[in-house]
């Protein structure tokens, strides 16, 4: 999911040339003709893609127990709907994307920054009058909550703990269905 989040940030073109080499190992030559540029651009691109991704690459994973206890805060906000309270558990560059799977209505983009987060998640709760309320699991191996709205279960919210000394450094994924 991580990897995913950084391929967003690339154009188009750099995505391309990235995930065509680096995934699939065809050369630079049938890359350029494939995106329409010489060998040499398609050299560049791949460089400043490489480059690009191992600068958002997830720094090393905190312990279990200090990721836990960082989830603990961002459910307790969460269910209390306290918008201070989020904004002190998330990371500024928190990125948050939201997957209604045609069902419920989602955000077409990845939503990012904290505070835009905050007041995504705060403002979407704020307009039910429902009963929330959350439980642990794992999705991917990391922490993660499922959510629910008056008992039924309404999504998950997968969380990656990056650096449990600073706010948390998140990225999460909510599919509702």
């Amino acid at each position: 999911m991580a990897l995913m989040i950084v391929l967003e940030t690339l154009s188009p073109t750099e995505r391309a040339v990235f995930v065509l080499r680096e995934a699939f190992g065809i050369s630079y030559d049938e890359i350029a003709a494939a995106v329409g540029k010489s060998p040499a651009a398609v050299r560049q691109i791949a460089h400043r893609a490489r480059e690009h991704v191992d600068a958002r690459r997830p720094r090393g994973e905190v312990a279990p127990n200090q990721a836990r206890a960082v989830l603990e805060s961002f459910q307790r906000a969460f269910e209390t709907r306290d918008l201070q309270g989020l904004l002190d558990v998330l990371a500024p560059q928190i990125v948050l994307i939201s997957d209604g799977g045609g069902v419920k209505q989602a955000s077409p983009r990845p939503i990012t920054g904290a505070d835009k987060v905050a007041r995504f998640i705060v403002g979407g709760l704020g307009k039910a009058d429902v009963v929330l309320t959350s439980e642990h699991t794992l999705v991917n191996g990391n922490p993660a909550l499922v959510l629910r709205v008056n008992g039924e279960i309404d999504g998950v919210i997968a969380v990656r703990v990056e650096d449990a000394a600073s706010p948390a450094s998140t990225t999460s994924a909510t599919r509702r269905s």
